[in-house]
C-alpha cells in the first residue's frame, strides 16, 4: 500500500510549521525592541505581542498534533487489509478532533517559543527600567554572566550558534538543530543523551528541558552585524 501523497502532504506541513518558528522569533524581536523602548506604563503593544506569540505556538501545537495522528493511523492503516485506507481520513479527523479538544491555555503557555517570550520580554524590561538599585545590580550581574560564562559557541557543532537553546536543568547552551539531531540519535540508540559540555553532570538531556535563549541570539546577531560593517 502507498502512502506517497500521504507523506508529500505531512512534509508540506513540517515546512509550514519552520515558517511559524521563525515567524515567533521575529515578534519576540520585535517585542523586545518594544520592551527596551517602552515609555510608561502603556503594554498594550506588548500584549498584542503575546497574543501573536500564543496563536503561533497554538498553529504550531495542532500541526504537531495532526502529523503526530496522521502517522499513527497510516501505520496501523498499513497493518490492516487494503480496504481500511478508505477509513484513514475518517480516523485521523476523529483523532485529531479529540486530541485540540483536549489541548488548554495552559499547554500553549508552556509551549517553549511562549516561555522563551517572556523570558525574554522580562529580561529586556528589568534592563530598560529597573525598578530599584538592587534590581540593577541582578541586572548587571545577569549582563556578566552571559558576557563571560555563556560560550557563543556551540560546544557540539564548536561553531557560532544561529539558534541558541538553554537547558533549564544545567543552564548550559547549545544551537537548537545539533542537539536535537544528538538527542534524536542516542534515543534510536536507546541511549540517553548526556549534555555535551565537558564535566557536566546532566546525564540526561531531553527537547523538553530546552528553551531558546533569544536574549543571547540577539546578542549573537548583533556582534555578527557588527563584525560585517568592520
Amino acid at each position: 500500500m502507498s502512502f506517497g501523497a500521504v507523506n508529500a502532504a505531512v512534509s508540506s506541513l513540517k515546512s509550514c510549521q519552520a515558517d511559524f518558528g521563525t515567524a515567533m522569533d521575529i515578534v519576540t524581536d520585535v517585542a523586545m525592541d518594544l520592551a527596551e523602548a517602552r515609555e510608561g506604563d502603556d503594554d498594550s503593544a506588548l500584549r498584542q505581542m503575546e497574543a501573536m506569540i500564543r496563536e503561533c505556538a497554538r498553529q504550531d501545537t495542532e500541526i504537531n498534533f495532526f502529523v503526530d495522528t496522521v502517522q499513527q493511523v497510516t501505520a496501523e492503516v498499513n497493518q490492516q487489509p487494503p480496504e481500511a485506507m478508505f477509513s484513514l481520513a475518517a480516523r485521523v479527523k476523529e483523532r485529531f478532533t479529540e486530541r485540540i479538544a483536549r489541548l488548554s491555555d495552559s499547554d500553549l503557555q508552556n509551549h517553549p517559543k511562549v516561555l522563551a517570550f517572556k523570558d525574554s520580554i522580562r529580561d529586556s524590561l528589568n534592563q530598560a527600567n529597573p525598578e530599584s538599585a538592587e534590581n540593577m545590580e541582578e541586572v548587571d550581574e545577569d549582563i556578566a554572566v552571559t558576557q563571560t560564562q555563556v560560550n557563543l559557541t556551540c560546544p557540539l557543532t564548536q561553531v557560532e550558534m544561529v539558534n541558541p537553546m538553554k537547558n533549564k536543568k544545567c543552564n548550559h547552551h547549545y544551537d537548537e538543530e545539533a542537539i536535537l539531531s544528538l538527542i534524536k540519535k542516542r534515543h534510536s540508540q536507546k541511549k540517553k543523551c548526556r549534555c555535551p559540555v565537558v564535566g557536566c553532570e546532566n546525564g540526561d538531556v531531553v527537547k523538553a528541558d530546552l528553551v531558546p535563549d533569544q536574549m543571547l541570539r540577539r546578542k549573537i546577531q548583533s556582534q555578527k552585524r557588527q563584525g560585517n560593517r568592520t
